[in-house]
């Protein structure tokens, strides 16, 4: 199709084009049949949603709907359908309390972040607590034992593990393959009229990595209809490009800005690349990172994504309709680019622009000694460090940095060696190798501790002595050294004390400190049996007398230990 014919002064061929073009790439995506109506909204609350699939957040995409329960804990939350608990996860962090329904369709509900289940799942949950000595639990329940019907209540909303405010996240998931699909495409009675907003265009040479350079970021104004960059033509000096966009979506009645579910880029009008967030693994969410310009967001810019797939990031969430999203510009040609982007019920929004190359520039001439390239095994090596970074593990090439600075903490026992640096995304766990810099003879290789800080950011692992070398292994670069730590954690009792008579309290609280903050396990025994403490959100511990601790003396105790292997223990006598 001539594009000088779709121009926005003759309206009727314009919406004919893009209607025929609608069609076009809905039949490249495979067509979803999933069950409308099977599953009722499952909060009793007004019907709102804080979050949806797809949306983008640190380190993953949003795995479902948040639904929102009013600002408020402790709403009836339903069956969606008809079915029997299959699974009950307790954590820390993550979704903290969540239930998992299979159904007889071959699909799976969960529900997260919640309080208390209801009670006969709340009573076997315990005795499963009790009987494995772990508040931490991920339960497989036999089928028989709790069935469920639809609209029956099976717990109170919450805002447990990683929620900043009350709701309950909700997912629906392929039961025999775990992957989760978009709730919004199972017909629930959410109104949505609002076609997506884009905001801002990046474009990208890719004659070299993207992490070798800062896109070239593009506002955009609206004409019509159709967004519009402020330079409609862009002129590249590169032969290959690709582009990115910041985008949101809304539902009718909502202000929150929701994660976009579906773009397209077509150059000349041929369809080259597209992303669908439709279905998604927790083993692949972490991928995000390839999806986001990972630098240019951890550098404190904006979200955008790219309309391109990485060179170490497999298809994914994308579909390579012609090729992976890079733009041959070697003709020195205007390029007509269009992106297509949707929501789950269809509303479009378009944005259109044009594009020029050069295809006289030249390579900039990475050194490859220390080029990182996707798909390889990657190694550094140098007197006192080796750096071993998979084949998997890289999503674009990377020219290496590494430079090190003697250490100014006193527990150090090797430089601070400076990793690459943590605005370049790893997807798995890289190993790095130290020698220290004290005779390893005179160390007590039981507390030598790994540390990585990026930022305001700390992880700590406990070293593993290799000969010479000590090693650990990290998810992000950043700078790494190696310490001591001979300091066990700090317990802090609120509501105990030695001799207490507790006949009237409620609770009894620990707050448990470290000095790496690297708490790695917590036990506490009433007169020599396990007792549950709950730990939400990875601060206090907090155990709420119960039938477990009846009148009478009694001997509470309490042991903690870090990362490192430094064990605190604290005992108290108290009667109740």
């Amino acid at each position: 199709m001539d594009f000088k014919i779709v121009t926005l002064h003759k309206p009727f061929l314009f919406f004919y084009f893009l209607i025929i073009i609608s069609i076009t790439v809905e039949a490249q995506f495979a067509v979803k049949k999933y069950p409308q109506g099977y599953f009722i909204y499952p909060v009793g609350a007004t019907i709102a949603l804080a979050a949806n699939f797809g949306e983008l957040r640190p380190n993953h995409y949003h795995m479902g709907l948040d639904c929102r329960t009013e600002q408020r804990v402790n709403l009836p939350v339903y069956a969606a359908a008809d079915g029997y608990v299959a699974k009950v996860r307790i954590e820390p962090e993550g979704f903290g309390r969540a239930i998992y329904i299979n159904h007889p369709n071959g699909l799976t509900t969960l529900y997260g972040h919640l309080n208390d289940f209801y009670p006969e799942l709340e009573k076997y949950v315990k005795q499963q607590q009790y009987k494995l000595e772990s508040w931490q639990v991920f339960l497989d329940i036999p089928p028989n034992l709790f069935p469920v019907k639809q609209h029956q209540f099976i717990a109170n909303s919450g805002n447990a593990g990683a929620s900043q405010g009350p709701h309950m996240h909700f997912e629906i998931r392929d039961t025999r393959t775990d992957k989760v699909l978009n709730p919004l495409l199972f017909g629930f009675p959410i109104k949505d009229d609002v076609p997506p907003t884009i905001v801002r265009l990046a474009v990208y040479d890719r004659s070299i990595s993207t992490y070798s350079q800062s896109p070239r970021l593009l506002s955009l104004k609206k004409i019509n209809g159709v967004y519009i960059p402020v330079t409609p033509i862009i002129n590249v000096s590169s032969s290959k490009v690709s582009f990115a966009i910041s985008a949101f979506d809304k539902i009718s009645g909502s202000a929150n800005p929701n994660g976009i579910y579906q773009a397209v880029l077509y150059d000349n009008d041929e369809a080259q690349v597209g992303f669908q967030l439709d279905s998604i693994t927790y083993d692949e969410t972490r991928y995000l990172n390839a999806h986001i310009d990972y630098k240019l967001r951890a550098g404190g810019g904006p979200f955008v994504e790219h309309l391109s797939r990485l060179p170490g990031y497999p298809q994914g969430i994308y579909k390579d309709f012609k090729n992976d999203g890079v733009i041959d510009l070697s003709d020195e040609a205007l390029h007509n680019i269009k992106i297509e982007v949707k929501d789950t019920y269809g509303n479009t929004s378009i944005l259109k622009f044009q594009v020029k190359g050069n295809s006289d520039k030249k390579s900039s001439g990475a050194n490859q000694q220390t080029e990182f390239q996707p798909g390889f095994l990657n190694i550094f090596d140098k007197d006192d460090i080796q750096v071993i970074v998979g084949e998997n593990d890289l999503y674009d090439s990377i020219t290496f940095l590494y430079s090190k600075t003697a250490s100014a903490t006193a527990n150090a026992i090797s430089y601070v060696h400076h990793i690459h640096t943590g605005l370049v995304p790893v997807h798995g766990f890289y190993t790095i190798k130290i020698k220290p810099s004290v005779l390893a003879a005179n160390l007590n290789s039981d507390k030598i501790i790994m540390e990585r800080t990026w930022g305001d950011k700390t992880d700590v692992v406990k070293a593993k002595r290799e000969v010479d070398w000590l090693t650990g292994t990290f998810r992000n670069f950043g700078n790494v050294q190696l310490l001591i730590d001979n300091v066990p954690p700090v317990i802090a009792p609120v509501g105990i004390s030695d001799g207490a008579n507790l006949s009237h309290a409620a609770q009894v609280i620990f707050v448990v400190t470290d000095n790496n903050k690297a708490i790695k396990n917590f036990r506490a025994e009433l007169d020599g049996r396990w007792l549950r403490f709950t730990n939400d959100k990875g601060r206090s511990f907090i155990y709420k007398f119960d039938e477990m601790c009846p009148a009478g003396a009694h001997e509470l105790k309490v042991s903690v230990e870090d990362e490192a292997g430094n064990t605190v223990v604290k005992q108290y006598h108290f009667s109740r």
